[in-house]
Parts: structure tokens; C-alpha cells; sequence
């Protein structure tokens, strides 16, 4: 979750002010410091390539682009999110929800509405195509092939590493043709140091350790009753991409090494979702020419069983909107009788004051605490 005070977050279960600002810009200037908007929501996604999408409505016709330099033009502008309360005494505390480049405005052009949408900053990654064949060589690590990666496209761009102990193993040769996707390129070498890469609020690329539901840190409750912040729920199990083998291959003509393989098996005794038992057997198979040897394919397949035999349970809730949520927070909710953690798969969150955020949520471990 980003940093808010306390106050932001009592503040959130009591009756509130909310406040939006929605500033256009173009080439790093501001040319509309404050838009006026009259419906628009910002989803952050964990299962998407773009993580964070923006869909947006201005009812003021005039902001109908007609020229390449409009302010809601699509020749790389770009629209800061932010989300808020106004306290009592007028002092107000912004959280961002993200900057997007515009996509698609369209409208009436008479009587409006405009309506857009936009895309956080992966999708400039993934537009850059690789012109020639490209490859990791000469780049010794993991977090320096990404930058490498992301900065041909993205000069400026920031990039942080915030894995445990700001882990950075050694990168493998890896060469990818041209016209191959770059942004599964960068996936694919934060896969193999077992990281995600993804794109936050404040416009960083972020390189993260995948989050875990039972080692993660509550960042926020939600309980329903008075006094609480969930409005509704819904849960449904499936089998549906559960796995209790992973087989993790590795092919690197570059590296001139023999192709190498190993797999991990669910052995739990008491999982329901052991190999050999009234599951079945359904393995999963991943691959990476970044794998070179069988450690780095044990190493890979262990870490893709972990979230492999996840229970497929997706529990759907609505909630007041806390703009200050992310992907991956992991939350405790209080609901039925039970108290279950989960991670937080999607989120969208409203930019009026009308509706609740809409949330997507993984793991559903009960809460012993």
C-alpha cells in the first residue's frame, strides 16, 4: 500500500469529502493543470501485461481532440491520476493512482461526452518491438539486462529493485528476434530471478518479489458492519489453473549448453492437491532460455509450484474506495462469520464519489492471529 497517514486511513470509515485530479500533460509540461472529469476509474491489475488502466469521461465537448498537439491527443500525452480527502478545514491528501498515456478519445461532437482511455507506462515497452535480433550478452545481471531492456526504449526511465536483500543473480545469454515482444522479454529475465516487474503509481518500474498471503504484511482491514468499509461479497472455486507438478525446461543455443529439465511435485501428504491423490495429476510445464542449468530449473519449478496449487477460490468483494491500495497488498477481511487474508489480485477504484472500489481477491488463508 503507499505511504498515507493515519488520518487518511480513520478518515476512510467515517463519513468523507473525496477529491479527484486528473492533470494532462504532454512531453513533460502540464497543459491542463486540473481536468474537469465527470465519471472515470483507474484498475490496477496483477494478471494483465499493463497493470494499470484508466478509463475516463470529460462531458466538455471543446476537450474533443482535433489537432496532434490537443492536450487529449494520442502522440504521447499523458494524464496524472490522483485520488483523496479533503479534511474539515480544507487541507487535502492525495494519493496517485498513476500516469497513463491516452488512448482512443472520442465524442459527440457537439454535445459530448469525451471519453478515453489510457495505459501505464509498460505499454511503450511493449509497442518498442525488437528491430534486429537482441540479446542479454555483456549484461552480467538480472536487474542489469532489464534496464538495459526497458531504457532502450525508455531513456529516463526509473527502475527500482525492491526484492529481498535487493536480489540481483547473475543473467544468462538470451537472444530474442526481431519483432519479438520486449516487454515478455523483461518478464521472462524477472522470471528467472524469480521476481515481477511492473509498472506503480508513481510511474517507476518496479522489480518485487511475488507476494505470499502468509508472509506479507496486513496493510489494511475490511469488515463489514457498522463501522466497517465492505459493502458486499462473492466467492467461487474452481479447478481451473491448479497444478500439482511444475516441469521447467531450459534451451540456450546462445550459451552453448545441452537443453536441461527438472520438475517439483506436489508431496504434501495433507494437500488436497497431492501428486498421486483424488486430484489427478495435472502438471504444468514452464520454460526459459534463460534456465541453464538443472539447479536454475529445480530452482524455477519449486517457485512455480508455490502458486501452482493455490486453491483457483476468487473472492469478489466491493468495498469503500482506499486509493492508496496496490496489486499484490496483502488484506484481512472480515466477513461472514470468518477472518481470511487474501492478496489483493485487482483493484478498481472510482475517480467520483459515487460507487465503490471493486476488488479481486487471492489466497483465502484464514487468519489465526
Amino acid at each position: 500500500m503507499q505511504d498515507v497517514t493515519p488520518r487518511f486511513l480513520q478518515t476512510l470509515t467515517t463519513s468523507h469529502s473525496m477529491v479527484t485530479n486528473v492533470r494532462a500533460m504532454y512531453d513533460g509540461a502540464t497543459t491542463v493543470a486540473d481536468l474537469r472529469i465527470s465519471d472515470g476509474s483507474v484498475t490496477v491489475d496483477r494478471g494483465s501485461k499493463v497493470r494499470r488502466s484508466l478509463s475516463l469521461t470529460v462531458s466538455d465537448p471543446k476537450r474533443l481532440p482535433w489537432g496532434a498537439l490537443d492536450p487529449l491527443a494520442v502522440y504521447g500525452q499523458t494524464l496524472a491520476v490522483s485520488r483523496g480527502i479533503r479534511y474539515a478545514g480544507g487541507t487535502t491528501e492525495m494519493v496517485p493512482l498513476g500516469t497513463f498515456r491516452i488512448n482512443e478519445p472520442a465524442g459527440d461532437t457537439l454535445l459530448g461526452p469525451v471519453t478515453l482511455t489510457g495505459q501505464s507506462s509498460e505499454c511503450y515497452i511493449i509497442d518498442d518491438k525488437f528491430m534486429v535480433p537482441t540479446s542479454t550478452r555483456g549484461y552480467n545481471t538480472c536487474v542489469d539486462a532489464i534496464e538495459f531492456l526497458i531504457r532502450q526504449t525508455l531513456p529516463g526511465a526509473t527502475i527500482v529493485n525492491t526484492t529481498a536483500g535487493t536480489r540481483n543473480p547473475a543473467c544468462a545469454i538470451a537472444t530474442w528476434n526481431a519483432n519479438s515482444d520486449r516487454w515478455d522479454a523483461v518478464q521472462e529475465i524477472a522470471l528467472a530471478m524469480q521476481a515481477e516487474v511492473y509498472v506503480d503509481a508513481l510511474d517507476r518500474f518496479v522489480i518485487a518479489d511475488v507476494p505470499e498471503v502468509l508472509s506479507s504484511r496486513v496493510v489494511w482491514d475490511i469488515a463489514e458492519g457498522e463501522g466497517g468499509t465492505l459493502m458486499s461479497s462473492a466467492r467461487q472455486m474452481s479447478r481451473t489453473a491448479v497444478y500439482n507438478a511444475v516441469v521447467a525446461s531450459g534451451e540456450n543455443t546462445a550459451s552453448n549448453v545441452a537443453p536441461v529439465s527438472a520438475v517439483s511435485y506436489d508431496t504434501s501428504p495433507t494437500s488436497p492437491t497431492r501428486w498421486s491423490g483424488p486430484f489427478g495429476h495435472v502438471p504444468k510445464f514452464i520454460s526459459s532460455a534463460l534456465w541453464i542449468t538443472t539447479g536454475a530449473c529445480q530452482a524455477a519449478a519449486d517457485y512455480a509450484l508455490f502458486d501452482a496449487i493455490a486453491p483457483n477460490i476468487s473472492t469478489t468483494i466491493e468495498a469503500i474506495p482506499n486509493a492508496a491500495l496496490e496489486g499484490g497488498d496483502c488484506i484481512r477481511v472480515s466477513y461472514a462469520g470468518r477472518r481470511e487474508l487474501f492478496i489483493v489480485q485487482s483493484v478498481t477504484t472510482p475517480l467520483t464519489a459515487e460507487g465503490s472500489a471493486a476488488l479481486v481477491l487471492r489466497g483465502g488463508k484464514e487468519d489465526d492471529a
